[in-house]
This record gives structure tokens, sequence and C-alpha cells, in this order.
């Protein structure tokens, strides 16, 4: 048997209760593993503390498995009767049985000796407070994510000399649109016609530039935005028509304005807010430049975004204070956290407990774009931006070498990163304010709807990018953060698109295979760049995804009903054709 390939853990998501009854556990072994069973029971079963006895578990099949690159990942979920468990495994290969224990591999002859200590794997208790709970309502969300000065401008009689006129076409991050919160107020019943039931909003607090991510206050709306009233006014009237608002936090740094940077800045080492801030060299506080020298830390080597210590319990306490006013000012339902891989830990943890005391089912959103399983655990952030699918998604349409079990193990890789509850409210998304628009990566509309067939039906909360309905264009920041083209939305090729994003929608609203975490890939496809996979629901209904990503046309075996398709006709799925049915 391949030891090296075997691996488990009773932590993380690995071994964790999925409520207060159930307990998930997971396995990971190579393919020489052709059968998995796992023995479980309560660890006092043989008396107090084992007593005399031989502790003896019950015997059940894993059956439910998901390859991976190199690993077979072995998921079962048990419901142990008094909150305990202790267990191990029994892997079978073709030749061989073995007995994995916590201490390491065992045969029959061993485990079955006298008065042997088997070190089993135990789950002590499954204390409710210590269960992972995540939103139920993101799982039902489909998001639009707004960069505010691009969106809309309500107010254009208003404008200044420094906004420059609504345009079309290519941007850059000196100018200033005019884009405002009254003009997303008046653009809501065209997102409530989309389908939208979510915003995510980039920051709108006040800031220097136009991206608003170098806060001067976190208490105020940035003027060129609005104010309190008419940010609730937005919040309530969204509420009205079934779209919860989410909001961007940026807490890992502050722009160079923020009054206590400011104080630092003038005072020195003797300023109240000397520990708010990473500053190294006190005699180079003033220098300007970047900050590869080392003098203080900021965001990437920005000197006028300087990092905040998130490990000092005044900033947490006044950071705390800022989402708590946020709640209760505005009615918001979410927070996105910028940067979210760099606040401490010991921040995140505080700032959950205090805010979900507040409004127990607020979305907390971690900007992490890489495996975020360490902030995960359901103390800290209810999910992450889904980024690792993106890029996954993204490399599968770009290599042409790349088959169709590559792109099973990329997306199975994404979903056994954690445990199911954060699976549940992934923030999924194939692009956005800080990436190459989808559209512009390969300038073909099928391949366009292929992956937001893919972002549809798997597991977690789509979100769409303002503009992406209608195949918005824009290369790299600054260029992704073009200006809606309200005047064109009215043309027919415009209202086509917008009809197929309407469609996707509505089967991910609707449909409850679309929203269900169960999916497998059952490979029946010859051809070895058509993905297909299949959603199941909890009443065991089901869908079937196709994409022919390849150049052949590819014969579709059996029927159903055609939901969503593109390039598909008479049992025929053409290059780069869509084809999502119930079957």
């Amino acid at each position: 048997m391949e030891f090296t390939g075997v691996y488990h853990k009773t932590s993380e998501q690995m071994s964790y209760p999925l409520d207060e009854d159930r307990l998930v556990i997971n396995l990971k072994t190579g393919y020489d593993v052709k059968q998995v069973f796992i023995h479980h029971g309560d660890p006092f079963d043989a008396g107090i503390l084992g007593g005399n006895e031989k502790w003896t578990g019950r015997r059940e099949e894993i059956v439910y498995k998901k390859r991976l690159p190199h690993q077979l990942w072995w998921t079962t979920t048990l419901t142990p009767p008094y909150k305990r468990c202790k267990y191990y495994f029994e892997l079978r290969t073709e030749e061989e049985v073995w007995y994995y224990f916590e201490d390491g591999f065992l045969t029959e002859e061993q485990i079955n000796m006298e008065g042997r200590m088997l070190q089993c794997f135990t789950v002590p208790w499954m204390n409710p407070a210590d269960v992972n709970r995540t939103p139920e309502w993101v799982n039902d969300t489909v998001w639009y994510q707004i960069f505010p000065d691009r969106f809309c401008n309500g107010t254009p009689e208003k404008n200044g000399p420094d906004v420059t006129p609504w345009q079309t076409g290519k941007v850059t991050n000196k100018e200033k649109y005019g884009g405002n919160l009254e003009g997303i107020r008046q653009k809501l019943p065209y997102l409530q016609d989309l389908g939208i039931t979510g915003i995510y909003l980039n920051p709108i607090m006040e800031a220097e530039t136009n991206h608003k991510y170098d806060t001067t206050d976190y208490t105020k709306i940035d003027p060129s935005f609005g104010d309190d009233e008419i940010m609730r006014r937005l919040v309530s009237e969204a509420h009205e028509r079934g779209i919860r608002i989410m909001v961007d936090a940026v807490f890992n740094h502050c722009g160079r304005k923020f009054a206590p940077w400011l104080d630092v800045k003038e005072k020195g080492r003797e300023s109240g807010y000397a520990d708010w801030f990473m500053v190294q060299d006190w005699s180079q506080i003033g220098k300007v430049g970047d900050t590869r020298d080392g003098r203080f830390y900021s965001f990437a080597f920005a000197d006028w975004m300087p990092k905040l210590n998130t490990n000092n319990e005044e900033v947490i306490d006044y950071f705390g204070r800022v989402c708590e006013g946020w709640i209760r000012k505005y009615d918001i339902d979410g927070i996105r956290f910028d940067v979210g891989n760099e606040v401490s830990h010991r921040f995140l943890k505080q700032m959950r407990e205090r805010l979900k005391r507040i409004k127990p089912d607020i979305y907390l959103l971690g900007e992490i774009w890489h495996d975020a399983s360490q902030w995960l655990a359901g103390d800290e952030y209810d999910s992450v931006m889904n980024y690792p699918l993106m890029c996954g998604i993204h490399d599968f349409f770009l290599d042409q070498t790349m088959g169709k079990e590559e792109f099973e193990y990329m997306v199975n890789r994404c979903y056994t990163m954690y445990m199911q509850q954060s699976n549940n409210v992934l923030f999924n998304l194939l692009d956005s304010h800080d990436t190459e628009r989808l559209m512009n990566r390969f300038h073909d509309l099928d391949k366009f709807y292929q992956q937001l067939a893919v972002l549809f039906t798997l597991p977690g909360s789509p979100c769409i990018y303002y503009g992406t309905e209608i195949a918005m264009e824009g290369g790299f920041d600054p260029d992704c953060r073009r200006c809606m083209p309200w005047g064109e939305i009215g043309t027919e090729e415009n209202q086509e698109r917008i009809g197929q994003m309407q469609t996707l929608i509505r089967l991910r609203k609707t449909e409850e295979t679309f929203r269900s975490l169960h999916f497998h890939f059952p490979g029946s496809c010859k051809n070895r760049r058509c993905v297909e996979y299949i959603k199941l629901d909890e009443s065991g209904r089901r869908i079937e995804v196709l994409l022919n990503c390849s150049e052949d046309k590819v014969e579709v075996k059996g029927t159903g009903e055609v939901l969503f398709a593109r390039n598909y006709q008479n049992g025929i799925l053409e290059k780069n054709g869509t084809l999502i049915r119930r079957i």
C-alpha cells in the first residue's frame, strides 16, 4: 500500500461537526486503495476509560469519494448518539488490508494482539459553541459587484469640475466619473429585473482616490458618493426588493490622511497612536517613496497606505466600533474584509464575536486568494472569495493540453479545502475590480458562457461583476473599472446577453440542484476536453452539465429537459458548446 498517500487528522476540514448532531469525517488515500471502512463508536462503549474490555466499533463502508491528482478523498457523515466519537479506518487494496490509527498503520494480527493499546482517532465532544455556522441566506444569493465611481451617476446636475464626463472604453486610475450611491439606488429596479439578490459594494467611506482603498474616515460616507441618509435609503429600498448589501472594509491599511496616521507623523513616538501602525525607523517616517527600505510597513510598498497594527487592542476595539456603527446606521448584511489574510487572527476572532452578537446572520467574507482553511474554522470568516476556483477555470480554458480529468481535480481540490458550511457560502467569481474582465480573456462569447455555466452550477454563492451581464470588456486594473455603458444597454445585442444572464440567474434561484453541494464527475463522455458533471439535490433530482471545450463535435447520449444551451442541436454539442439539462 502507498502509505505516504494516506492522511487524516481530527481537525480543520478532515473531521468536524456539521451541526449539533452530524460529524463529517474525511480521509485521503492513494489510488491503490479500492475500499475504505470506518470502525466507529462511543469512546466509552467498553466502559469507563475502556475498563478491561476491548473497544470495538461499528463497521461501515465509506462509499463517497472525489478524485484529486494523486490521491482519493473519501468522505462520510456520522451521527454520534452521545456527541462523542472514536474511530479508525480499514483500508483495502487489491492485495492488502491495513488498519489506520492515529499513530500509524497496523495489520489485523497487530490490532488483535492481547493487551495492545490502540490509539484511535477521537472526537471528544461536539460542543454546539464550536460548530462552524454560516449564514443560510448566502447560498440563495446571486451577487453583483459594483465599483461605485463607474456604475451610475445619479446626480449629474451636481457634477463639479473634477468629474470627467461619462464615457465608454478604456479608463485609468486618475479620472473621477461621478458614480454614486444615488445612481445605484436608481438602478435597483434594473438589478431586481436581472435577478440580483445581493450587492457587493467596493469601499464607500471617505478616501482620496476613486477606488477608496486609502480610507481617510471610516465613519463617514465619501461625499462624492453621498451621505448617511442616501446610504440608509439605498439599503432600505434594496431590502424591500429582496436585495442584500455587503460593504468593503479596509482594515489592513489606511490612507495617508487618516487622522491617527497624521498624528503619528506629527508627534512621532509620542503620539497616542504610535502603536496603531508598524513603524520601524521613526527618523524616516516623513520620507516620501516606496517602503522597501522598511521604515514602516504598508500595503504592498505604497507609502500612502500605511499598514495598521491589527494586533493592538485599541485598533481592534476601534474597528469593532466602526463595524457596529455600519450595522446600526445602515442595516448592512455583509462585510468583505480587504487583504483579509494580513489582519491578525486575534482581530478577526474578536470582530466575529462582536458583530455576530449584533446581527447573527451577518456575512463575514475574507479577501484571500489562496488556501484559507486557517481562517475558516468557524471563529473568523464565514467564507472567502473563491479565487482558486476562478484561476482554475481560467487555466483550463487557456491550456488546451489539460484534459477533463484535470478540470475535475481542480474543482475537487477547491471543495475539499474547507468544511461544507464554508463551501456552501463560498463567494464564487470569475472576475472583479482586481482582475482582467472575463470577456477580455478569450474574446469568445461561447467560452464566456461556458464559464458562467460553471459559476452558476457549483456550490457557493455566485457573483457577477457589473457589466458582465453584457459581456463588458476590460483589461487588468485599472481598465477593468470602466464606466457602465448605460447608453448602450438597450441595443439588441446587449438585451440578448442580458436575457442569457437572466436565464442562468433564474435557474440558480429556482432549481435546488444548481445550489446543491452534491456533485460528481461520471466520466462517460469519451472526448478528453468534454467536461461533464452531475449535480443532485436532497430529493434526488439531478441535472447534467456538459461543456465541449474541444474542437470536435460531441454526441450527447440520453434525453432530458434542456435548461440552458448554446451550440447544441439534435443531440450534437458543437465546439465550445454548453448544455445544462435535467436528467
